[in-house]
């Protein structure tokens, strides 16, 4: 407000209406001073003489300070008694509100998790327990990562292939060129084209043995030391990587099979050689 409008309203006030409203403004200041007084004073006493300055004034308190006192200054608790006993860890056993469960093993784990599933199947919608399965979704989750990874590392490995089997091929193709006479003299002497493509299929599926059976024993080799960093670096004495036997098993098989692929144009390239022509080739 403006200070012409403090005055005009000033002006328009009674004297009575003046005195009453000088009193209330010089009252509630020294209301308030008082008050922090008081709360200065208070701050200095510890909790028993509180506690004593309480007791020696309430004696003085009439009914009705006594009920304002209790209405206005005295503050009390939300908490009821339910709300205690469950702070301190009080249950009953007949109304449980969780259960926790902890199992040594996975097999355990999904043992109960069977059992609840169970119960859920022939239980309606308000009887049926709801649980989260902690584990699980830890599980599920690691479970999708890997699932990732190993996604991720077959394209890299199905790449890697591929290019191991055109090499596979063209150094195949090469040695053909190479032995052009050897494959001459073959044919002159009386092997047929089936014997010369079955001499270079043979040699592809060696090579394919051979690369197969060196990966396997490298890979066994580094699961060594693999197991020794795990245990550690983890201090989890069962846990190690291992490759199983009938696995190496298919994985030289798988070896064999791709060389034996990529070798198939070549074997077959020697086999339609001319012998005459093979023969004038130095």
């Amino acid at each position: 407000m403006s200070e012409n409008d403090v005055t005009k309203y000033l002006d328009s006030m009674s004297d009575e209406e003046l005195n009453q409203l000088f009193t209330e403004s010089i009252s509630k200041a020294y209301e308030e001073q008082y008050a922090q007084n008081v709360s200065a004073q208070l701050s200095m006493m510890n909790q028993e003489q509180l506690i004593q300055a309480l007791n020696m004034a309430l004696d003085t308190f009439s009914e009705e300070q006594c009920a304002k006192y209790y209405d206005e200054v005295l503050e009390f608790s939300k908490s009821n008694y339910e709300d205690n006993l469950t702070k301190l860890g009080y249950a009953d056993l007949d109304k449980p509100s969780t259960i926790n469960l902890y199992s040594s093993t996975f097999a355990d784990k999904e043992a109960v998790k069977k059992a609840i599933d169970d119960y859920n199947d022939q239980a309606d919608e308000l009887s049926g327990i709801s649980y989260t399965d902690y584990v699980g979704l830890i599980m599920s989750s690691v479970t999708t990562i890997i699932d990732a990874i190993t996604y991720i590392l077959i394209a890299f490995i199905a790449v890697s292939l591929i290019v191991s089997s055109i090499m596979i091929g063209v150094i195949t193709l090469i040695s053909v060129q190479e032995r052009t006479k050897e494959i001459g003299i073959l044919r002159a002497i009386g092997a047929s084209k089936r014997n010369v493509s079955s001499m270079f299929n043979a040699e592809t599926v060696i090579i394919g043995f051979i690369s197969g059976l060196l990966g396997i024993i490298i890979t066994y080799i580094l699961c060594i030391f693999i197991n020794i960093i795990l245990h550690n670096v983890t201090g989890i004495q069962t846990l190690n990587a291992n490759l199983p036997l009938p696995i190496a098993i298919t994985l030289i098989i798988i070896s064999v099979l791709l060389t034996l692929l990529a070798g198939i144009i070549p074997s077959r390239s020697a086999a339609k050689k001319d012998p005459v022509v093979a023969l004038r080739t130095e």
